[in-house]
């Protein structure tokens, strides 16, 4: 082959990998950002938040954080800055990670509204109960009847403790884990696996689980 030929050859196969090239990354003027969009600000969860919790200014700065994804992969209804999370609960658990979403957040107002549906002579209660992981995030989770089932501590003798209902089929309002320092007005459980439970409570079963706590080793929630 003359030297001619040869630099035609080489001419025509660079041509062609230059053409297979542009078109694999859609051409040499193609823009990223008509692929993928423009950056926007979303909202994540940089750790878990359980439903029902209010998202205070201590929550928000802990737990939450603004950063910038393509347009494409953002959710028409994601938050854009963490100031918009304030005063709400979320609906449903939200894990690490995901995008705070106003679909998924409710306002104060909405469980007040629940609790002015209370049955007659019915007040919301909250008590300490221990391992109620389960129920939380169970079919129904909040919003199901529930059994409150005590267990007393040793008496002199020794024993097992007695367990017994000290309350039957009431409504669950609200379900959330304990903090570190519970509120004087909450009853206070072990602190292994504790939770914070709104109850929909009678005087009179209100009265027995204040009672009943003074010597509880364990309050626990049954679902119905």
């Amino acid at each position: 082959m003359s030297r001619r030929a040869r630099a035609i050859s080489f001419a025509a196969a660079a041509a062609l990998c230059a053409g297979l090239a542009a078109s694999a990354t859609g051409g040499p003027e193609t823009d990223p950002t008509e692929q993928i969009g423009e950056l926007r600000d979303v909202v994540v969860a940089t750790e878990p938040l359980p439903a029902r919790q209010h998202l205070r200014g201590r929550v928000i700065r802990r737990a939450l954080e603004r950063r910038r994804v393509p347009e494409r992969f953002v959710p028409p209804d994601a938050f854009s800055s963490p100031a918009e999370a304030l005063g709400r609960s979320p609906a449903v658990p939200i894990p690490a990670g995901g995008y705070l979403l106003g679909s998924q957040l409710e306002r104060r107002g909405a469980e007040r509204e629940r609790t002015q549906r209370l049955e007659k002579g019915r007040r919301p209660v909250e008590i300490g109960v221990q391992g109620a992981g389960a129920l939380g995030a169970g079919p129904g989770g909040t919003g199901r009847w529930v059994d409150v089932v005590v267990t007393s501590e040793p008496g002199p003798g020794g024993g097992a403790g007695r367990t017994y209902v000290a309350a039957r089929g009431v409504a669950l309002i609200e379900l959330r884990p304990a903090e570190r320092s519970a509120p004087d007005d909450v009853l206070a459980g072990p602190a292994a696996d504790a939770w914070v439970a709104t109850l929909a409570l009678s005087r009179a079963q209100a009265l027995r689980l204040i009672h009943a706590e003074s010597f509880a080793r364990s309050v626990r929630l049954i679902g119905r």
